[in-house]
């Protein structure tokens, strides 16, 4: 500070000489000046001796020593998740820092209490976590044990950096087949109650009645009302097979009667009051006793044929031909018993077996 007041001080002293132009004695006497107020400086600035040298006090202020610290790493240590069975593998470097301790402390392993302490730390996080998220859980450690803390015994202070934490190979693919199937565990359940939704909406209340089956179909199509009354009795239909039951009175006459071939093919669906229709393989018809002029005259009812009617001759002799080029012989004999009042007249056989069916007319399949 002397050295920077008196080079100051001396430049300015020589500005002013020069400007003053002044005289040889007045340079002289400036340069005097200047020493003399570099030594009164220097005299003020220095600091003054201290009464007792610092070195001879009874506690000499000596420098602290540094704190040594020690660390060493842990690789490959299971922690536990949320999930039984499944562990993490953990890997750190653990960083101590020894606290003083009394005179009479026990001995201790300070990298046993470290790792051990930061073992406890990284426990509490990793059982919370399930064991699919080991890239979350990794970060959750960085930043619980980032921190110096004093382990249970007070006799270290201990930390973790340099984290690591994953999960094996073969329980991550468990995990994904168990994920998978979980997933269509749940498709599946949602498709299901889908589907008991839909049942119990086309049961408890579209098909409830034939009514509500009738407005439920002209809801969908409301343009068609000639449409839905032609359908009135296919979803009586429905609506009665949905509650296992027979169709309603009021629209039995609307359902399309059947007829049931030999060959065991339908026709049209018959009300359930019907007589069933004459059936060319039954053993009705083919036995010589009871109730065989039932299931004829049943199947002629059906078609709309009366005794009296001049068309039922020739109906019958058209059944008997259908019946002889299927093979059904019992079937040909039981309509000539029937319909032919004579059996033996001659041109009978003739018109039945192998005749040909009246000029003009097909024989109907």
């Amino acid at each position: 500070m002397t050295l920077f007041l008196s080079v100051i001080l001396g430049l300015l002293l020589v500005i002013l000489g020069l400007c003053a132009d002044w005289p040889l004695w007045a340079w002289v006497a400036s340069a005097a000046l200047l020493a003399v107020i570099s030594v009164v400086t220097n005299r003020v600035l220095a600091p003054k001796a201290e009464a007792f040298p610092r070195d001879l006090l009874p506690e000499p202020d000596l420098p602290l020593p540094e704190s040594v610290r020690q660390e060493q790493r842990v690789n490959h240590v299971a922690l536990s998740s949320s999930v039984a069975d499944y562990d993490f593998s953990f890997s750190a470097t653990v960083r101590w820092l020894v606290l003083d301790a009394p005179s009479d402390a026990p001995y201790i392993n300070p990298a046993g209490l470290a790792i051990d302490a930061v073992l406890q730390r990284a426990r509490v996080v990793t059982a919370q976590q399930p064991p699919h998220r080991s890239a979350f859980v990794q970060h959750q450690l960085d930043g619980a044990l980032a921190t110096m803390r004093v382990d249970s015994t007070g006799r270290v202070m201990a930390m973790a950096f340099d984290v690591s934490l994953s999960l094996p190979e073969h329980d991550r693919e468990r995990l994904a087949k168990l994920s998978d199937v979980r997933k269509d565990e749940d498709v599946w359940e949602h498709e299901r109650n889908y589907e008991r939704s839909k049942r119990a909406y086309l049961g408890d209340d579209v098909l409830k009645d034939t009514g509500s089956a009738v407005v439920w179909w002209l809801s969908r199509n409301e343009k068609e009302v000639e449409g839905a009354v032609d359908r009135i009795g296919l979803l009586a239909q429905l609506s009665a097979a949905a509650k296992n039951e027979t169709v309603a009175p009021p629209f039995e006459h609307l359902v399309p009667p059947r007829i049931v071939f030999a060959d065991g093919s339908t026709d049209e669906q018959e009300p359930a009051d019907q007589h069933r229709p004459y059936g060319m393989g039954d053993t009705a018809a083919s036995d010589n006793g009871s109730g065989n002029g039932l299931s004829v005259d049943s199947l002629l009812e059906w078609f709309g044929f009366s005794t009296a009617d001049p068309d039922v001759d020739l109906f019958a002799e058209r059944l008997m031909h259908l019946a002889s080029v299927h093979g059904k012989t019992d079937a040909v004999d039981e309509i000539r018993r029937r319909f032919v009042h004579d059996p033996t007249e001659p041109g009978d056989d003739d018109t039945v077996d192998g005749a040909a069916p009246p000029p003009g007319d097909e024989p109907t399949p």
